[in-house]
């Protein structure tokens, strides 16, 4: 099949939300070179964010990464806002959404990179997220005009009651991660998009920065090597978490520092039952067949 023949996926729905507008993407103009990274959240997001960032700025220092990178579906601020904003962008875009693949216009010349995480993982950092919001992410996200459905309220008093009620809501209080994850492990075949696994990235940062590079079509400076490398680490994003977490983490109690918090996985084996892990892990079988399962559990494809 030649590229011209391709089925190349179709926005089919409108996701709404606390969180979310779909809509600003009937109206966002692609340029070719575009780099989409999509994740279900929690899963790498800001991370990817400054790995791409390195590779097209050469190892540059101190990038306002949260500034150059918006969440392109998030409903704040408004749409005429961030789309003159990313029309104002002269360096190679680079957004991040957190749609399934058929809420979103899907471009065959933009290049996709999905980030998959055990979704174990994910509630523990959501968790964190959540249970250090302040006043002033309930009142952006609640109150600002356009809000479609419930708004978001706090988040339940343990992690273990939060994960129980994320595995049976499907999501809850954020919004369905099944069907993310399933949309776009469908589509991993397309040349323009690439898979990448959360624990590769903690394994072989350095490999799969490289696998990056070359499905983005940048060739690397070796002379830059090591600054990307060092920009690229959980230390030096920790340090300089101001200029990759969106208003500087002033969302967050504790600030930036607190949105990029440790970047681990496993942290809910010693504190799930043997009875919590085999319903999560029967779960994603079910809801997303033998294969991806695995993948989202290992990055194995």
């Amino acid at each position: 099949m030649t590229l011209d023949e391709t089925a190349w996926p179709r926005k089919t729905r409108d996701l709404h939300n606390h969180h979310m507008d779909s809509t600003i993407w009937d109206e966002f103009a692609f340029r070719d070179d575009d780099i989409i990274i999509a994740t279900c959240a929690k899963s790498g997001t800001t991370w990817m964010q400054q790995i791409v960032s390195q590779l097209l700025f050469n190892g540059q220092e101190d990038l306002p990464v949260a500034e150059m990178s918006p969440w392109l579906d998030l409903r704040i601020p408004p749409k005429d806002i961030k789309l003159a904003e990313l029309e104002g962008q002269t360096h190679r875009r680079f957004v991040k959404t957190h749609l399934p693949v058929d809420a979103l216009v899907f471009d065959a010349n933009a290049k996709y990179i999905c980030i998959g995480r055990d979704g174990r993982d994910v509630v523990w950092s959501l968790f964190n997220h959540h249970v250090n919001a302040n006043a002033s992410w309930y009142d952006a996200l609640n109150n600002t005009p356009g809000l479609v459905g419930p708004p978001i309220g706090p988040p339940a008093d343990t992690v273990q009651q939060y994960f129980r009620d994320w595995l049976e809501k499907d999501g809850f209080p954020f919004w369905p991660f099944w069907d993310n994850i399933r949309s776009w492990w469908e589509i991993r075949s397309l040349p323009n998009v690439l898979l990448v696994h959360f624990a590769h990235l903690k394994a072989d940062m350095p490999g799969e920065i490289r696998r990056i590079a070359a499905f983005l079509g940048i060739a690397i400076d070796e002379k830059r090597w090591d600054a990307v490398l060092e920009h690229c680490g959980f230390d030096y994003m920790k340090a300089h978490a101001a200029t990759s977490v969106p208003l500087g983490g002033a969302f967050w109690d504790g600030g930036a520092e607190t949105f990029v918090h440790k970047g681990t996985n496993g942290r809910w084996r010693d504190l799930l039952s043997v009875e919590e892990v085999a319903a999560y892990e029967q779960k994603a079988l079910a809801e997303l067949g033998p294969d991806c399962a695995r993948w989202l559990q290992t990055g194995a494809l």
